[in-house]
């Protein structure tokens, strides 16, 4: 069953699979070396597939849902990933039948309560429940003042769950133990476009679109070209990337 749900970015599937980050490895496979067996995973909230691809490296089958169609249209994966059109409350996986849960950029939107019942149910004993998110990229100096520029444009078009990520998923109402987990860099090295693209993908970039008829992206191009220099030059960006981490009783 589908239910309602808050809908940012499907308008922006494309540019959302072409632009975001990919997550470190190493947090993949400490997932995995975490979870009571490799054999399965769920990926709730998947987009179009960025976290689902990591972790089909280290676990035999990923089952990634989102209940965005358009997303998942976009999705892509090797052979041992099934991606499916539902919501991260109401998932179609057997119960006790997952290694660990994963959600990656996305626990913000779920009707949580709901969403750690699904949890319960699915996970084996001793399972893991793992939710991530990046917080406001920093960029080098260079280009520091535009990018002040675009985010200002832009910040009263955020949805509000934004401010759950603003604070690190602080003050949610887990389920399950705590486990400590290392420290995790998100860092990708990008050339001006795919920044833009990036850029482009924000939800607050198309409510700004819809709203005033303007691209935010658009009228700041030129400003980051003149900072960047050549548009194919590669310059590093970082994220501030937090992790929480639970384990069902075994």
């Amino acid at each position: 069953m589908n239910l309602p749900f808050a809908d940012h970015f499907s308008a922006v599937a494309a540019d959302y699979a072409a632009a975001r980050p990919d997550y470190p490895d190493a947090l993949f496979a400490w997932i995995a070396e975490a979870a009571p067996s490799r054999a399965q995973v769920w990926e709730a909230g998947c987009g179009s597939g960025q976290a689902s691809r990591g972790l089909a490296v280290h676990f035999t089958q990923v089952f990634a849902t989102d209940p965005s169609a358009a997303q998942i249209a976009q999705a892509s994966g090797p052979a041992n990933v099934t991606f499916a059109v539902e919501p991260a409350e109401h998932c179609s996986l057997a119960d006790a039948s997952v290694d660990a849960v994963c959600v990656a950029q996305a626990l913000h939107w779920f009707d949580r309560a709901a969403f750690f019942a699904q949890c319960e149910r699915v996970l084996r004993p001793g399972g893991l429940l793992v939710a991530w998110g990046y917080q406001d990229i920093e960029v080098p100096p260079a280009i520091a003042a535009a990018n002040v520029r675009l985010q200002s444009d832009i910040a009263g078009y955020w949805p509000p769950e934004r401010v759950f990520i603003d604070e690190g998923y602080a003050g949610f109402d887990w389920p399950f133990a705590t486990i400590a987990t290392p420290h995790f860099e998100l860092e990708a090295t990008w050339s001006l476009p795919r920044l833009l693209g990036y850029f482009a993908s924000y939800s607050a970039t198309k409510r700004y679109r819809e709203t005033t008829g303007q691209d935010p992206v658009a009228r700041h191009a030129q400003a980051f070209a003149q900072a960047w220099g050549e548009p194919s030059t590669r310059l590093p960006v970082r994220w501030p990337l937090f992790v929480h981490a639970r384990r069902k009783d075994a």
